[in-house]
């Protein structure tokens, strides 16, 4: 019976309108959009990779093999599954341009080719011409295509002549568009495309150097992609073979997206945290103005139950409201912003109304209307009838009755629920909560603490009227102070976290490393190459320092005779092959964990040192057996000791290295790093590659230049999150500065009729805004600094270094968006008569 009399008495307030709820309705849509908005694009890109994902592969299936090309066992299985097969040679080498004494080189990613070449979708090439044309060459030279970047760099045009290793190339036209692009993943260097024929005399696809062969197929349409998945990895357990096919074309672009998208929609969840805020705000500005009808309701009669029903579902409505708004926003904008957010990605996406993620923002957006309504909710039980025409919500009690608090743990408990599972990242779920909980909790504290020291301050404040002014109105909890704090805080302290993070990464990328790292890797050195080589470097006094080492390429396959994977779960050393050594002695510098290192003669069964970090990952202990496939052959060595591996150096690191009888007769190339003085970099760079021309240079600054620019992209997209985040704390504060207005009418009336003019006044309240934005900023800096930190120190395993030009920014954001907020919400106060406004004062 109560519930149906609230539902009445809810119904006829609602047809008031809407007064005083819209930075609530603002506030939820937002948030609710930006997830939305977010879910949507993932899930059109998830289409488009899934429906595209034969073209983005290059066929309907492919098989990979690392350095070595497919044995004739798998040739003829491969033909009499797939109605046609292409062979693609992947790879890095030098480009090199001769002109005069000064030879022009750039690190380049070649695809070779065969006559079959592609499968599925065109090149798109500038000049136009069919890529079999372009790859014809001319002036008695092969033929290659270049990606345009590359060109730039070298100076090249169209007809000029290049070389990879020692074979010539005609350049034939500009590589517009790759149509398998998206499927190859990171490279250090732009593509360039030539056919595998011509590379015979190149030197670059010699026994042990480093290069992986994709063989795509084109299958019958009838095919079972799930039945034939399993067929190819029952016929080829142990080779090395890696099968990808058209349901997941492109795995780590769809992997990077999904990841990346969890980490947004987290973000996006912090600025619904900062929404909250306001939509708690609005609920207890609405309460405090309905104390009269809920006294007079308890005076007729109504008992607790219904009071609190009537005003749950006049919320329940208007979250109702703002759901959906938000629902419309980030369901409908992704759809119509197509055409621009295709432009911006690399791989094809279906834009359409996805069901998924409206639902996931819909339920984060209920979850979190819930949260923050319940207490000031809960709070109109604490209005009696003997409290008719008196402010009861301002003298509640804090908490609320044991009911709404357990309520409330059950709603936080299945916000973080759902928030986990729908990322599917826990570990990131969980630290993203506890960081918002700790980061409201710290901003509560400061709250109240500024509150208690502005009040204070007021007394030394004397002989400057403007700041005592400013001091006793944010001392007063009418104010609004809490709600500054708190909203605008939580979303500066997101962007202080994200840019303390960022710059951290930064650092450990680009500002430390150049003072420890080599300036060069290079690659593709033969045996026979190793004493000129060395000879060339240790002859030159600007190079500190010389590593080396066999390098080979193997995959881990089995964990004491158990597919690795079912022990080590989805460990990144089992994704994909991994750097593979030998060495009779421990290298330099090597640091033994635990075992022993084997005997400098020792023959006998293989044996295995292991990276002692990633062995305590995977739970790996001496003694156990890794079966690792190497060049198609399977090798079980037994773990005999653990090293430390330090890769943030930059330097050389091996997860894996044998003893040499164990890797006996497996052809294999070396790789070397060299430390030298960067005015020495070009000349070692010209004598090593003009003596081998084979050898592949890694310039290690430029790799830094790479990630770094992947790095901005990702700090780019994390904080057009962040600053959703930033947009609702401002939309609270304008609620609060709104909600003040009348506050403030009255404080210039009583100081105009004191004498005081608009100039002081205005001053004054400038400054109590600037006084609430420095504090906010300073707070958020606080907990962003101790997020940043976190986030290094945990996940990324990482120094940290506070960046203070974000850091001073994050204040100075602070102090401009409060102060924006206040100058609007003061001009109409200034302008009132103290006549008028006092007549109407009881």
């Amino acid at each position: 019976m109560s519930l149906r009399l609230a539902a009445r008495l809810a119904r006829r307030e609602l047809r008031g309108g809407l007064p005083g709820f819209r930075v609530f309705l603002a506030c939820l849509a937002l948030g609710v959009a930006a997830i939305a908005a977010v879910g949507s694009v993932r899930q059109a890109i998830q289409a488009g990779l899934t429906q595209e994902g034969a073209a983005l592969l290059g066929g309907d299936a492919q098989m990979e093999f690392t350095y070595r090309f497919a044995s004739q066992e798998e040739r003829d299985w491969m033909s009499r599954t797939a109605t046609e097969v292409s062979e693609v040679v992947d790879f890095r080498s030098m480009a090199v341009v001769r002109r005069g004494e000064e030879p022009e080189r750039a690190l380049t990613q070649v695809k070779s080719v065969d006559a079959t070449y592609p499968l599925l979708g065109l090149p798109r090439l500038d000049p136009e011409q069919p890529l079999s044309t372009a790859l014809d060459g001319a002036q008695d030279l092969p033929g290659a295509v270049m990606d345009p970047v590359l060109m730039d760099r070298l100076g090249l045009s169209v007809g000029d002549r290049f070389a990879l290793g020692t074979q010539d190339f005609v350049l034939m036209a500009a590589l517009i568009h790759e149509p398998d692009g998206a499927a190859d993943g990171f490279a250090l260097g732009p593509r360039t495309l030539v056919r595998t024929e011509d590379l015979r005399a190149s030197g670059l696809l010699a026994p042990g150097t480093l290069f992986s062969t994709k063989y795509r197929l084109a299958l019958p349409p009838d095919t079972n992609l799930d039945n034939l998945s399993a067929a190819a990895r029952q016929s080829f357990d142990g080779t090395g073979m890696r099968w990808t096919d058209a349901r997941n074309g492109a795995p780590g672009i769809a992997e990077f997206v999904a990841r990346l998208s969890a980490f947004l929609i987290l973000v996006g969840l912090s600025g619904l945290a900062v929404g909250g805020i306001g939509v708690s705000a609005a609920v207890r500005a609405y309460l405090a103005q309905k104390t009269e009808t809920i006294a007079t309701l308890r005076t007729l009669g109504a008992d607790r139950a219904t009071i609190f029903q009537t005003y749950m579902i006049q919320i329940g409505v208007l979250s109702g409201i703002g759901i959906l708004l938000g629902l419309v926003l980030g369901g409908v904008l992704p759809v119509l912003l197509a055409p621009l957010i295709e432009a911006q990605l690399p791989v094809p996406a279906v834009f359409a109304l996805y069901l998924r993620p409206l639902a996931e923002a819909a339920l984060y957006g209920a979850l979190t209307a819930f949260l923050f309504t319940l207490w000031p909710l809960a709070r109109t039980e604490e209005v009696r009838a003997a409290t008719l025409f008196r402010d009861a919500l301002s003298s509640a009690r804090t908490l609320p009755r044991i009911q709404f608090v357990l309520a409330t743990g059950v709603g936080l408990a299945l916000l973080v629920a759902s928030a986990a599972w729908f990322s599917g990242s826990t570990r990131l779920t969980l630290w993203t909560s506890g960081g918002l909980v700790g980061a409201l909790l710290l901003l509560a504290l400061s709250a109240v603490a500024i509150r208690k020291l502005a009040r204070v301050s007021t007394t030394p404040a004397r002989g400057r009227p403007a700041l005592r002014w400013a001091l006793s109105a944010i001392s007063d909890a009418r104010e609004g102070a809490a709600s500054v704090v708190l909203s605008l805080g939580l979303g500066l302290s997101v962007l202080a976290a994200v840019g303390q993070i960022d710059g951290t990464l930064r650092n450990a990328i680009s500002g430390n490393l150049p003072d420890v790292a080599p300036s060069y890797f290079f690659v593709d050195i033969q045996k026979d190459q190793m004493p000129g080589f060395t000879e060339r470097l240790d002859s030159d006094p600007a190079v500190s320092r010389i590593e080396s080492a066999p390098m080979l390429r193997g995959i881990i396959t089995q964990i004491n005779g158990q597919p690795a994977r079912e022990v080590a779960g989805d460990h990144w050393v089992l994704d994909g092959d991994r750097g593979v050594t030998y060495s009779a002695a421990p290298p330099n510098n090597t640091r033994i964990t635990a075992g022993e290192w084997w005997a400098d003669d020792y023959a006998g069964v293989p044996q295995i040192s292991f990276a002692a970090e990633e062995a305590e990952e995977m739970g790996l202990s001496l003694d156990d057996e890794l079966t690792v496939n190497i060049l198609g052959r399977d090798i079980t060595a037994q773990i005999t000791s653990l090293r430390e591996v330090d890769f943030s150096t930059a330097g050389m690191g091996f997860i894996m290295s044998m003893n040499p009888s164990a890797l006996a007769g497996a052809p294999h190339s070396f790789i070397a790093t060299v430390y030298a003085e960067e005015n020495a970099e070009a000349a070692i760079l010209r004598d090593l590659a003009g003596q081998f021309p084979n050898i592949t240079a890694i310039r290690v600054r430029d790799a830094i230049d790479r990630v770094s620019g992947l790095l901005s992209g990702l700090a780019a997209a994390t904080s057009y999150g962040a600053g959703i985040s930033l947009l609702t704390g401002f939309l609270v504060l304008i609620g609060a500065a709104a909600a003040g207005e009348s506050a403030r009418r009255y404080e210039s009336a009583i100081l105009k009729t004191l004498g005081a003019d608009r100039r002081r006044i205005l001053f004054s309240f400038a400054l109590r805004s600037v006084l609430l934005g420095a504090a906010a900023g300073g707070v958020a800096l606080l907990t962003g600094i101790i997020g940043g930190w976190a986030v290094a120190t945990y996940i990324f395993d990482t120094g940290f270094v506070v960046i203070w030009s974000s850091a001073l920014g994050i204040v100075l954001a602070g102090i401009a968006v409060t102060l924006a907020a206040g100058i609007l919400f003061a001009l109409r106060p200034l302008a009132v008569r103290p006549a008028r406004i006092l007549r109407a004062t009881d």
